[in-house]
């Protein structure tokens, strides 16, 4: 017992074995991604034969025409661990298989190779097949990959080449030998997202502009959800074909109808769906042999029907991605696109709102109709339009990087109830957000009460601003913001000039704007006075835009009283145009009139001022620097590993591997072991009680301090022994200092987030911790330390000496570089940290590990 670390673990179930995967091609197309098993032995057979002679030489440097049987059973039968191999299926039919094995019992080096049919290749097959072979060998122990390649054989030459790695090359007899480090780098991490992004946005693309639809599930009658949308399909103009399935009529809602979509022999990209959920998988067939590449599965009954729906919605998207298809839904409300080229109404909307840059997502497809019309009554343009209902496949975070690359897309707006994959969403918002404002009307993710871990709402929402989302709190804040980032520039600072005719709304907007973090400029808010009419109000807004101490404008007109102007001068919205042309942001309020187009108007100075001080912060967002993932070079990945071993965790190794030392602690159980514990540690020291609740409670007693000798860790140990139980911690004395406390947990709309904040009872209940999501920038860390309402407390507080603030950066650096490599890492808490001007000590650590499955948008490529 003696001298054993105080890192406390708790682990969950170890999952093991690889689950099929789901990736996407570079066109866009899904395909199945699996371990090879045995009975696919007929399948490497056909697979083989349909190879070209070319494909053969370049694969096996012979002809090689027939696989033996003896290579054949060597091919099939792998032990997943020294020798791996997956094989890629389109319908069932292996198309592409790799391999590594390893060479020797202990070598550190695995020969890769693999081969993918003539008819799919150049479509990524071979980048993916590599991202998940080198994931499987790493976690294997396998840190280097070699391959021989014949020189001829560029694509695969160009698959190594593009990926990243820091590939050596050698010529010798006729062959180039590569020889690479599979472990990831910011360069093959940046090569690996973008070609993420790549696919997912095309696939999406792909649905949003076919060039035929075929509709499943529309009545001869008229009647019935899938007649609404084949006649919505109809009247907004679609300008590709709209090929009614019914299995008897031959016209439905004035189109032609046929039995199969094949039949009408017309291109077919897209198929809607409103059949009964029994009749879903066999449209998929249907339409995957007229060659749609998506479905918009508008059918309810699935998942939100109980278990027995869940079931069929994953044979739903098993069937779709096994032909290659995505899939919208099921239970949405549909899609659409406004282009003129398109004119995509593929909804249960009959209306769409006028064409426009805004693209919208909504999860709910019962609320999607509601919320459509809100924004056409707003007159919000929208570029297109999303309902993912059940979200059993394509995802607000597909429609982001869709959204990210559309050029008829400016402002993106999300409406959303769950987070499917929060850290990939957290990932894209920090990039996308740079270059298209989001807006993100998101749930509550924070479980109430006071001891509840993690992020409060506050601190939610602290997130997505970090993250450049604007947060709000309810459709109309959402439409708010999104109408003033359609219409208006964003503002170069937070300063705002208020001009009015009514002395109560100009004060109302300067209160509303200094709530928001505003900053009302010097010489406003300016009233004008109520005798003031529209050529009044023109000077003064004219004034304020000309004004290089305004960043944007708040206009507040109240209507005049009858009779007090003449009718020439009532026309208020007369003098906003001009304002316009002056390039500072405006919102107005007006209590009678309508503002002219262009110009965001709200119904209350304070939505108006909220609006525009949300813009305010992510226009600031903007403006700062990024920051930067700086190398720690002490950290040791090897020694991390070796420390999560299942059957002997080490937490303190884990910790140690990262640069992050906790001062010794032996754990103890009566008067004897607390001296021989004291003895070994050297006087003088401290004794805990055990309890992590109680381990930093010097107010309850829990805690003994400076204990020179064993009479006084025997009386100590005694009296703490009968107030908080037998099991004692007894530490070396360490230097005092500022108590801080470090947490990490699972946060379910960011995924894993560092916290930071200084420790105490107080500021515990109060929930005093600034938090950032993984992976940390230097800046990410230096503002965690400032940020907590007591911070003040480490940089010198009534004359106390500073502490080294850039020890904690540090240390938060090293924590979040842990959470990010590694995923099993749940929760940790390092409680308490005794920062000092000279450094740190760290006193205690907890760490909770949780199962092995792969962490969301960690590894290799998958839906």
């Amino acid at each position: 017992m003696a001298g054993r670390k105080d890192a406390r673990v708790t682990t969950g179930d170890v999952k093991t074995g690889e689950q099929p995967a789901d990736v996407l091609l570079s066109d866009g197309t899904t395909v199945q991604l699996r371990p090879i098993r045995p009975a696919d032995a007929p399948g490497i057979v056909a697979m083989h034969s349909r190879f070209s002679e070319r494909t053969r030489y370049l694969r096996y440097f012979s002809p090689y025409p027939r696989i033996p049987e003896r290579d054949l059973r060597r091919f099939v039968n792998v032990d997943h661990h020294d020798r791996e191999a997956f094989v890629v299926l389109v319908s069932d039919q292996i198309v592409a298989v790799g391999r590594y094995e390893r060479l020797g019992p202990a070598a550190t080096e695995a020969e890769v190779a693999f081969v993918v049919e003539d008819a799919y290749q150049g479509r990524g097959i071979g980048s993916v097949l590599l991202e998940h072979l080198a994931d499987a060998a790493r976690r294997v122990g396998i840190p280097t990959f070699v391959a021989e390649v014949l020189p001829a054989n560029n694509a695969m030459l160009r698959v190594f080449a593009d990926f990243g790695y820091q590939v050596r090359r050698q010529f010798a007899d006729g062959v180039v030998h590569l020889s690479f480090p599979i472990a990831p780098t910011e360069a093959t991490l940046e090569v690996q997202r973008g070609r993420e992004h790549r696919t997912e946005a095309r696939s999406v693309a792909r649905l949003l502009a076919p060039r035929g639809i075929a509709c499943y599930g529309a009545s001869a009658t008229g009647q019935g959800v899938g007649a609404a949308v084949l006649g919505h399909l109809r009247d907004y103009g679609f300008t590709g074909a709209v090929v009614p399935v019914h299995p008897s009529a031959r016209m439905v809602a004035g189109l032609p109808a046929y039995p199969s979509a094949a039949e009408a022999g017309l291109p077919i990209d897209l198929a809607v769906v409103a059949v009964p959920p029994a009749a879903v998988e066999t449209v998929v067939a249907d339409a995957a042999a007229a060659g749609a590449h998506g479905l918009v599965v508008i059918s309810a009954g699935f998942a939100e029907a109980g278990a027995d729906g869940a079931v069929a919605q994953r044979r739903l998207v098993r069937a779709a991605h096994a032909v290659g298809m995505r899939i919208i839904g099921p239970n949405c409300l549909g899609m659409a696109n406004t282009s003129a080229e398109v004119r995509l109404n593929a909804t249960l909307a009959p209306r769409l709102p006028v064409p426009g840059r805004v693209g919208l997502f909504s999860q709910s497809g019962a609320f999607g109709v509601a919320l459509l019309a809100e924004v056409e009554r707003r007159g919000l343009g929208l570029s297109s339009f999303v309902s993912a209902g059940n979200r059993a496949d394509v995802s607000g975070n597909d429609l982001l990087q869709y959204w990210q690359d559309d050029p008829n897309t400016d402002v993106i707006l999300l409406y959303l109830e769950t987070f499917g994959n929060p850290r990939k969403f957290a990932r894209l918002a920090r990039g996308i957000g740079r270059e298209k404002p989001i807006v993100a009307l998101a749930p509550s993710t924070h479980v109430s009460g006071p001891a509840a871990p993690g992020p409060d709402e506050a601190a939610v929402s602290a997130l997505f601003a970090q993250s450049g989302v604007i947060r709000v709190a309810t459709v109309a804040e959402l439409l708010d913001v999104g109408v003033l980032l359609a219409n208006q520039p964003l503002p170069a600072g937070d300063r705002v000039g208020i001009v009015g005719n009514s002395s109560a709304l100009t004060g109302l907007a300067a209160s509303a704007a200094t709530a928001m973090g505003l900053t009302v400029a010097d010489s406003y808010p300016r009233d004008v006075g109520p005798d003031a009419g529209a050529a009044d109000f023109a000077s003064a807004l004219g004034a304020a835009v000309a004004d290089d101490g305004v960043d944007a404008l708040v206009a507040v007109f109240a209507p005049p009283l009858p009779g007090q102007l003449p009718d020439t001068e009532t026309d208020f919205t007369s003098a906003l145009p001009a304002v316009l042309a002056g390039g500072k942001p405006t919102v107005a309020t007006f209590l009678a009139g309508r503002a002219p187009s262009g110009v965001p108007a709200y119904p209350s100075v304070e939505e108006a001022v909220r609006a525009l001080g949300q813009v305010t912060a992510y226009a600031g967002w903007l403006r700062r620097p990024t920051g930067t993932h700086p190398e720690l070079v002490d950290v040791d990945r090897n020694a991390a590993q070796a420390a999560l071993r299942p059957e002997a965790f080490d937490p303190a190794g884990l910790l140690a591997a990262y640069g992050i030392n906790v001062v010794d602690s032996v754990l103890v159980a009566s008067e004897q072991e607390a001296v021989a514990a004291a003895r070994k540690l050297g006087y003088p020291v401290a004794i805990k009680a055990a309890a992590p609740g109680l381990r930093h409670r010097l107010d309850l007693g829990a805690v003994r301090l400076d204990l020179p000798d064993k009479a006084r860790v025997r009386r100590a140990y005694a009296k703490m022994a009968a107030e908080f139980g037998a099991d004692v911690l007894v530490q070396p004395m360490v230097p005092p200092g500022v108590a801080c406390v470090v947490e990490l947990v699972e946060d379910p709309a960011f995924g894993p987030v560092v916290g930071f904040g200084v420790g105490g009872v107080a500021t515990e209940l109060l929930g005093d911790r600034a938090w950032r999501a993984v992976p940390l920038t230097d800046r990410d860390a230096a503002e965690l330390v400032d940020e907590p309402r007591a911070a003040p407390l480490l940089r010198g507080h009534r004359g106390a000496a500073p502490v080294d603030r850039s020890a904690l950066a540090q240390l938060l650096l090293r924590v979040g570089r842990l959470a990010d490599e590694q995923p099993r890492a749940r929760t940790l808490t390092l409680n308490p940290v005794l920062a000092r001007p000279d450094g740190l000590s760290v006193l205690h650590a907890t760490v909770r590990l949780g199962s092995a499955t792969v962490r969301p948008d960690t590894g290799p490529r998958r839906l």
